[in-house]
């Protein structure tokens, strides 16, 4: 496979695609029942026409004078099934089509969150969580109105009237087209009302997904906003984009109403013309006048189904954008695995002339190599690189070029998951799920036993704490693990990485934010998690690194100097300075 992904996700150009034929490809086995869906409502809506038939049966009949009440109350019969056709066919038809759209809209769904698991984590950091949270549930909710109703009922309601149009022609062409005159008047008119529906939808969707931002954004906030005095200017940030949002609409809305309303006034009009076209005739004695009234009442059918089919032009409009929006997440190239499992020989880590960019370059060339069994740290001056390395050792990024090998296997040729079971990565920024404390330790190794989950929370240092609470292990933690403190999270996340029981660790300054009363706990709790296994550290506070089995400093996407806190002392610069200046600055404190 060709190395086209990138940290930031980047999706490569490709050819327009068809959105109804994303939609029936989404759809997958459920496009028989979309068919018989339309079949059904054609059937419906054909019933539905009977009516006019029936009335202008009756109608004739009472002009010609016929006095046979059966005559009648056969048409009344008749009239009746065709309802009655309708409403059991077309009750049919929108019951299948919901059911294969609903089915679809959970099958879209679940494909984004599974794809978003296997793309490069940089595209779903630096998307906004608000515009996937967007994409994920307004915009699929989007599709309901053109799968569940625009297959079977625009098709179905197109169908009828111009059947209708057809039989008219047959009986007298000069009524059918005084019959059709209403329609392109009222179709200029419309055309009015949808003239640059493309650019005002874009607007209103930009707008839209801006609010969804800004307020995720005020949300998740809130705290730094109330800490320092920023509720005014953050609120106005916020009302501005609720109020773009609310004038692109409103806008639009004026912009187009008088168009809308003309519209809908000439549109169902039919007797306007047919009225004096057909009285002409009838006078002239060239229109047989049970002629002119069965035409007179089946031109008032026409309508009906003709606006119930261009009623859905508006949500035909928005497709294009709703299905770009989705098929853009699930278009992001998926990290390059193998199709199934490699064996792995041990747990070193190989990385040669690794190269990584975010647009630009990150790693120029990485060449390292981390024995099994020791603690490697990886230091530098803030922006060096060190995470970025971390996280390509753990398989959120792929490579540009070169190669990370663990194991003697690239993580390229690994199956999807193994890297994740092989490694694993602990960070300062821990997340817990909005769960009970029970769950979120299984989450390292779902099925573990409640007694499992018990015991490596008592090895990790989390037992008293967790039983102090007032549910215990059945406490829920809130959003991010916001009902717990920065240190009980850590302690918890630490639990969760000790039941992986992963041979190779990787941790991100662990202990950040333990407060001075559980540093030692949870020092201790790392101590127990790592033993044994490969540890790399990516190390911000150097004295906590000081007898690691080698220290690796990195500067500017570069290595520029590896060994033992002693040897890189006497012969790397950069680490003498960052060290002594971190030593002075503990010392002042």
């Amino acid at each position: 496979m060709d190395n086209t992904t990138r940290g930031a996700g980047g999706a490569s150009s490709t050819t327009p695609k068809n959105p109804f034929g994303l939609l029936l490809e989404w759809s997958g086995e459920n496009r028989k029942w979309y068919l018989l869906s339309a079949l059904l409502a054609i059937v419906g809506v054909a019933g539905g026409v009977v009516p006019y038939f029936a009335a202008g049966a009756m109608v004739n009949g009472i002009l010609a004078g016929v006095r046979d009440m059966g005559l009648y109350l056969r048409w009344c019969g008749v009239a009746a099934v065709g309802y009655l056709v309708f409403i059991i066919f077309r009750t049919t038809s929108t019951a299948l089509s919901h059911r294969a759209t609903f089915a679809t809209m959970s099958k879209v769904r679940r494909r984004i969150a599974e794809h978003l698991s296997r793309v490069p984590l940089g595209y779903v950091v630096e998307t906004p969580s608000g515009k996937l949270k967007n994409i994920m549930v307004e915009k699929v909710d989007s599709i309901e109105t053109p799968l569940a109703h625009v297959i079977p009922e625009m098709s179905s309601n197109l169908i009828i009237p111009f059947a209708i149009v057809i039989f008219i022609f047959l009986l007298d062409w000069r009524m059918a087209l005084a019959s059709l005159v209403t329609i392109p008047v009222g179709a200029l008119c419309y055309a009015g009302m949808m003239r640059n529906y493309e650019e005002r939808y874009g607007e209103q969707v930009a707008a839209g997904e801006a609010m969804s931002a800004v307020a995720v954004e005020y949300v998740n906030g809130i705290e730094v906003i109330k800490a320092f005095g920023q509720s005014a200017s953050s609120y106005e940030k916020y009302a501005k984009a609720v109020t773009r949002a609310a004038r692109s609409s409103i806008d639009w809305m004026a912009s187009v109403e008088v168009f809308q309303d003309a519209a809908l006034a000439i549109w169902p009009s039919t007797l306007v013309t047919v009225l004096p076209v057909g009285c002409a005739l009838v006078l002239q004695g060239t229109l047989e006048p049970s002629t002119f009234v069965l035409v007179a009442i089946l031109s008032l059918g026409i309508f009906p189904s003709l606006y119930a089919a261009v009623s859905f032009t508006d949500s035909l409009a928005q497709v294009g954008t709703i299905v770009e929006q989705i098929d853009e997440v699930l278009s992001q190239p998926a990290q390059r695995r193998g199709d199934a499992p490699a064996k792995l020989e041990g747990s070193r880590v190989d990385i040669r002339e690794a190269r990584f960019s975010y647009g630009e370059e990150v790693l120029h060339g990485i060449d390292l190599s981390i024995e099994p069994g020791q603690v490697t740290a990886l230091v530098g001056p803030s922006g060096s690189g060190k995470s970025t390395l971390a996280g390509l050792i753990a398989g959120f990024w792929d490579v540009d070029s070169g190669s990370v090998e663990v194991g003697g296997v690239s993580v390229n040729d690994m199956a999807p998951g193994q890297t994740e079971r092989n490694i694993t990565y602990v960070t300062q920024d821990t997340y817990l799920f909005d769960d009970t404390i029970m769950n979120n330790i299984r989450q390292g190794r779902p099925g573990a036993s409640d007694e499992e989950v018990v015991a490596i929370a008592r090895a990790s240092g989390c037992d008293e704490f967790i039983r102090s609470l007032e549910n215990g292990y059945q406490t829920q933690v809130g959003g991010s693990g916001g009902h717990l403190s920065g240190g009980e999270r850590q302690r918890v996340a630490i639990a969760r990485a000790m039941l992986k029981d992963a041979p190779i660790v990787i941790l991100d300054e662990a202990t950040a934010y333990a407060d001075p009363e559980n540093e030692a706990i949870v020092e201790e709790a790392v101590g127990r998690l790592v033993a044994g296994r490969t540890l790399v550290v990516v190390a911000h506070r150097l004295s906590t690194v000081v007898g690691a089995d080698k220290i690796v400093v990195l500067d500017d996407g570069n290595v520029v100097g590896e060994g033992t806190h002693d040897e890189l002392m006497a012969a790397c610069p950069l680490y003498k300075d960052m060290y002594l200046a971190h030593i002075g600055s503990r010392d002042e404190a």
